[in-house]
């Protein structure tokens, strides 16, 4: 074995298709867009531009708003990564905050940071887990597709439905009560 071989061939193939999975099954890129979205909106309130020997100050009295809004964005960005069922949550705070970073730092992180923000989060509102591939023996249901997204599932109510009512309240129009309760 020469030092040029790899020790382990094809490992390097193998981690890229686990990676490529674990990355269709989540919304990768709406994190992604609202990490690199909070960096500038973060970074620039305290940034020192050198333009010759002239030094720009970039510090305002919002820096610690800009800091918070630019954090909050890197934690939800890094949230969708690990916890794709926030996605509506995480999607619709991280366009309110980059919003919000519009007039509190520096227009957004001059404008970078507010679009990435805001194309991220859009992505993550409006990301849906795909369906998983059939097994090579199961066969079809007729076309209708079965979801597998707890957000979106469909509960369905527990026992055949016509044995005994499924009312817990005690106000179904079988016991005469229909939804209307007495003081006494």
């Amino acid at each position: 074995m020469s030092a040029e071989t790899s020790a382990a061939p094809g490992q390097f193939t193998r981690r890229r298709l686990q990676f490529r999975a674990w990355r269709g099954t989540r919304p990768f890129w709406a994190g992604l867009f609202i990490m690199i979205g909070g960096f500038p909106i973060m970074y620039f309130p305290y940034a020192h531009l050198q333009i010759g020997h002239l030094t720009l100050a970039m510090s305002t009295t919002a820096g610690a708003g800009s800091l918070i809004i630019g954090v909050l964005l890197v934690v939800l960005g890094i949230s969708l990564w690990f916890q794709k069922h926030i996605r509506t949550f995480a999607g619709v705070a991280a366009i309110l905050l980059g919003l919000v970073s519009i007039p509190v730092s520096n227009f957004g992180g001059f404008i970078v940071g507010f679009l990435f923000a805001l194309i991220g989060g859009a992505m993550a509102v409006a990301w849906a887990p795909g369906e998983p591939p059939l097994a090579e023996g199961a066969s079809g249901t007729g076309g209708a597709s079965q979801g597998t997204d707890p957000d979106t599932t469909i509960l369905k109510p527990v026992g055949d439905g016509m044995s005994e009512p499924n009312d817990l309240s005690g106000t179904s129009p079988a016991n005469g009560a229909n939804g209307r309760h007495s003081a006494g």
